[in-house]
């Protein structure tokens, strides 16, 4: 009882590091434990000591950040592409029904296809070099945001379109003052979504061509049987998306500060 009198009159910014930290160590710690009792087999699963020590060697050898970098770069320049094509298109489409009759039916077959399906052609077509791989990222990347721009259109106040009519206000500024604005949260959320689904696609393609990059080395480590290696890159991968993603929602919460959104009791 006096220990939770005390967390009581903890800070609220230390009570939020605990809350956000207590599940991560406790699986760790979890881990361990199973671990040293020989319940789970090394070669299956290291334990978290052994996944550090692979760490350091491969961040102290300069391995782990030279991969790191690689996928970084061809996720930026995927999803950065992505990013722009769909939201010109998503708005395009959204406010203009003759343009959404018109790609409607070729939209709707490719979107359920998944990324990783268009790696042969990718390969035939640009080869193993980078642009088959941002082309693959481009592909995952595209949809979430395009998606979500078109729906926020149509989410859109019908009044406030209809009060712009009548007021004759001409049609760049009903979509820059009007539009643009009530689309900002679904494009934000299109993005984050976006960024996450651009992580899986390069790590799928670099699984299959490449010989630099996060999936590269997981793959690599993978056919020498090093478990604490794949484990290494798959949350390094984990942590770097977090980052990202963390940037994101900075972005978000200044772009779309007005925006008052229940976040829980």
């Amino acid at each position: 009882m006096s220990v939770i009198r005390k967390y009581q009159f903890v800070s609220p910014a230390v009570k939020r590091v605990s809350q956000y930290l207590i599940l991560p160590v406790a699986i760790l710690v979890i881990w361990q434990l199973l671990s040293q009792a020989g319940l789970i087999k090394p070669l299956i699963l290291p334990p978290p000591t052994k996944v550090a020590g692979a760490f350091w060697e491969l961040l102290s050898s300069g391995q782990l950040p030279k991969h790191i970098w690689i996928s970084i770069l061809r996720v930026s320049e995927g999803f950065g592409l992505a990013a722009l094509v769909g939201i010109v298109m998503g708005i395009g489409i959204g406010l203009s029904r003759t343009l959404d009759r018109l790609t409607d039916l070729v939209i709707q077959v490719l979107r359920p296809i998944p990324p990783i399906a268009w790696i042969p052609l990718a390969i035939l077509w640009f080869g193993i070099d980078e642009l088959s791989k941002i082309y693959i990222i481009f592909l995952g990347a595209f949809f979430p945001v395009f998606v979500n721009v078109i729906e926020g259109i149509r989410n859109t106040d019908q009044r406030f379109i209809e009060v712009a009519r009548i007021l004759e206000v001409p049609r760049w500024k009903l979509i820059r003052q009007v539009v643009i604005p009530g689309v900002l949260p679904y494009i934000m959320t299109g993005l984050r979504v976006s960024l996450g689904v651009a992580w899986m696609c390069v790590v799928a393609a670099e699984l299959i061509a490449a010989n630099q990059g996060v999936g590269y080395l997981i793959n690599d480590a993978r056919q020498l049987s090093q478990t604490d290696v794949v484990l290494v890159g798959m949350i390094t991968i984990g942590v770097t998306g977090k980052v990202m993603d963390s940037m994101l929602k900075r972005l978000e919460n200044r772009l779309v500060g007005w925006k008052i959104s229940y976040s829980g009791d």
